[in-house]
């Protein structure tokens, strides 16, 4: 039976399965495997208990090599920065989470972001090594995620969101649209564009579907009230881009920067509330982010 690693410092063990190669040791595919951490490095994990075999037990700088065994591994970035903002946890029970994340704090691990974001935050603060996210919102994004917390239960929550029985709403500050009618619904195909991080509209059957209406007109900017019907990345920004309204301090739509270190500019895109019926005890549950734009 495959032992389940601890998480330590909010953060779960990758799983990696070695393939076939000439190594002698488990410390050789792992160098080959990833060629940007150096040997220097894996040995400090090891020494430090962060690589381990299928049963828990810690790999050595002898440790035999053998395709097919599954090794798990604890992912670190070396001098990652620290995001200062806090998150606040707005309900918890033991089935769910719902958390408010500020702008800049990654949902889960990707490239430079390990343990600083809202994921092993958590997972340090309620030490419950179940704690999965329900949906996804962008770094550059606040606002409000749902966290499973247990996974007797979990198919009845992410059936909301396959099921589409969850109302999710966010806000945007943007230029104003003169001229156009409100209400209104954008339904575009979106794909992956160029380069790799941002989606762009192609032909084809639509696959992204955004409502759109103004809460307040401002002199040049409005707040825009955005309810995305589907899920796809970047959807509500590229929608509003398309229109000719781009999100308030957005550097990818369209691109100007890839950074979003200017912690005096974050997008103006807020996922303010999140509103459906409780499907293990019945209860209309609705969460408003306390953040504002």
């Amino acid at each position: 039976m495959t032992h389940v690693p601890p998480v330590i410092d909010g953060l779960r063990a990758s799983r990696l399965q070695l393939p076939p190669g000439p190594w002698r040791t488990v410390l050789e595919a792992l160098c080959a495997r990833f060629p940007a951490i150096d040997r220097a490095q894996w040995l400090d994990r090891m020494a430090r208990g962060r690589v381990l075999d299928a049963g828990g037990h810690a790999i050595t700088l002898e440790s035999a090599f053998r395709a097919g065994a599954e090794i798990h591994y604890y992912r670190e970035v070396e001098d990652e920065p620290r995001i200062p903002f806090a998150e606040t946890v707005l309900f918890a029970d033991e089935h769910i989470v719902v958390a408010d994340k500020p702008h800049f704090l990654p949902v889960t691990p990707a490239g430079g972001f390990v343990t600083e974001t809202l994921l092993a935050r958590l997972l340090r603060h309620f030490g419950n090594p179940d704690l999965v996210p329900l949906h996804r919102i962008d770094r550059a994004t606040a606002g409000l995620v749902l966290f499973s917390a247990n996974p007797h239960s979990r198919t009845h929550y992410q059936a909301l969101f396959r099921e589409r029985r969850i109302d999710k709403q966010y806000q945007a500050l943007a230029p104003a649209l003169l001229g156009t009618a409100f209400p209104l619904t954008c339904r575009s195909r979106l794909e992956r564009g160029e380069p790799f991080f941002r989606m762009r509209e192609v032909e084809g059957t639509p696959n992204a579907e955004t409502r759109i209406d103004v809460i307040e007109r401002g002199n040049g900017t409005w707040r825009y009230a955005l309810a995305p019907v589907t899920g796809k990345k970047h959807q509500l920004r590229v929608h509003m881009a398309a229109l000719g309204a781009p999100i308030a301090n957005d550097l990818i739509y369209p691109l100007l920067r890839t950074e979003m270190e200017d912690y005096s500019r974050p997008l103006k895109l807020l996922a303010k509330s999140l509103a459906f019926d409780d499907p293990v005890s019945g209860i209309e549950r609705r969460f408003e982010s306390r953040f504002s734009l």
